[in-house]
């Protein structure tokens, strides 16, 4: 029912002869802006205008500005254009540089004391997952060598501590 009466609203529509605006009026085509950042191709009639405002001074612009908000009935919405934007109060030094926190941490096991090498190598095992005691005793001996990474703060220094007490010498990044 609805359809039927589009079609006639659109067959009226069609068989009504043009206006003379209507026929005199030429359609330009839409330009599809090119992906590749070449220039952008405009209308006469936006280059015409252009033209015609970069001749204005600044009160004239925003002169012109306001009317078009009026007329278009656009909202008075802060412009944020570098440019344009006051400039911010000095801060002090804390708030100047927001403090990256780090949430990953890498636990290393720089060096070790070799009178309780056995109980690290025992510690290493029990810490860390599918390692056996040969493997172990393989990964306390090639120290320098990273035990975990990306883990927490938490578990950053309960392996820190841990291995520090069997005579480990560890360093958390």
């Amino acid at each position: 029912m609805i359809l039927a009466r589009v079609s006639r609203c659109v067959m009226r529509s069609a068989a009504r002869p043009l206006s003379s605006s209507a026929k005199t009026r030429q359609i330009e085509p839409l330009t599809v802006p090119s992906a590749d950042g070449a220039p952008q191709q405009y209308s006469v009639k936006i280059e015409k205008l252009v033209e015609e405002i970069s001749k204005m001074t600044l009160l004239e612009v925003s002169e012109l500005s306001t009317a078009l908000k009026t007329r278009l009935n656009l909202p008075d919405a802060p412009v944020m254009m570098g440019g344009f934007a006051p400039a911010a109060a000095p801060k002090d030094e804390e708030e100047e540089a927001p403090k990256a926190v780090q949430t990953s941490f890498t636990v290393k096991l720089m060096k070790f004391d070799e009178k309780q090498k056995v109980a690290l190598i025992k510690e290493c095992k029990a810490l860390l997952d599918d390692m056996n005691l040969v493997q172990a005793k393989k990964f306390v001996e090639s120290a320098p060598v990273v035990v975990k990474a990306d883990i927490g703060k938490d578990e950053a220094e309960k392996l820190k501590e841990a291995l520090s007490k069997v005579g480990g010498e560890v360093v958390v990044e």
